[in-house]
């Protein structure tokens, strides 16, 4: 069975602004020499690895809203530098906006089940892009949109 990954994006602001993180962090890998490869760290490894990588994605929550995820191609274990474990979701490079869900802040990363996963935004659907995330989620609990 499925299961996907929540995290909290702290110090962004929009999903633009999460591309263009993960855009200069892979130029800054090329300009080293290095694989250019769009991944996120953590220091805890995922008990559940064979269950995320049957379909599960990173699921990214900006300023209190889950807006976008980002498959995961596949869970590394990093050794770094002092000895230091570590562990690396490798994201692909697809990223699919969601229906903007609330969620509360949480430290780390957590296991998010497909059926509490908010669903993914119909291919074109633009109509909510002119609101702030935030109002688009508390007018859908309202039943407005």
């Amino acid at each position: 069975m499925t299961v996907h990954i929540l995290k909290l994006c702290v110090g962004i602001d929009s999903v633009d602004d999460l591309r263009a993180v993960h855009e200069r962090r892979l130029r800054e890998a090329r300009s080293v020499g290095r694989e250019a490869v769009l991944m996120h760290r953590t220091r805890n490894f995922p008990r559940r690895v064979d269950e995320i990588l049957d379909g599960g994605s990173l699921y990214w929550v900006i300023r209190g809203t889950v807006l976008v995820r980002q498959p995961i191609a596949a869970v590394e274990r990093l050794d770094e530098e002092g000895g230091t474990k570590r562990c690396a979701f490798l994201l692909a490079p697809e990223w699919v906006r969601t229906r903007p869900q609330p969620r509360r802040p949480h430290q780390g990363w957590r296991y998010l089940d497909p059926a509490d996963a908010p669903p993914d935004l119909p291919e074109g659907d633009t109509a909510e892009d002119d609101l702030p995330p935030h109002l688009v989620a508390e007018l859908r609990g309202l039943g407005l949109l």
